[in-house]
């Protein structure tokens, strides 16, 4: 029997939302011919702010989903969950 997911992001939400103003930013700043390194710092502040929601969804990946399975019975949905963290693992690492 398939574990329930309960974790939710939906505070994510707003932090995705003030992502996707900075990037419009960074189009606006582009059609506006700004100065390259202006460019490049507002790139790396998107770039910092979608590493932040991701830990904070892995986080609660793991405090939910993963210990949930680990308080289960289901030896294989316990297998199924450390597959899943060490592929999302090995997925990160090649960024």
């Amino acid at each position: 029997m398939p574990i329930q997911q309960k974790t939710t992001h939906e505070e994510q939400l707003d932090f995705l939302k003030k992502i996707e103003g900075q990037v419009r930013g960074v189009q606006k700043m582009i059609g506006e011919k700004r100065y390259c390194v202006d460019i490049l710092t507002q790139l790396h502040s998107i770039v910092g702010a979608i590493l932040r929601v991701e830990d904070k969804i892995f986080k609660k990946h793991f405090e939910g989903c993963v210990i949930e399975a680990f308080k289960g019975k289901s030896e294989l949905e316990k297998s199924k969950k450390i597959d899943e963290v060490i592929d999302l693992m090995n997925k990160f690492r090649k960024l």
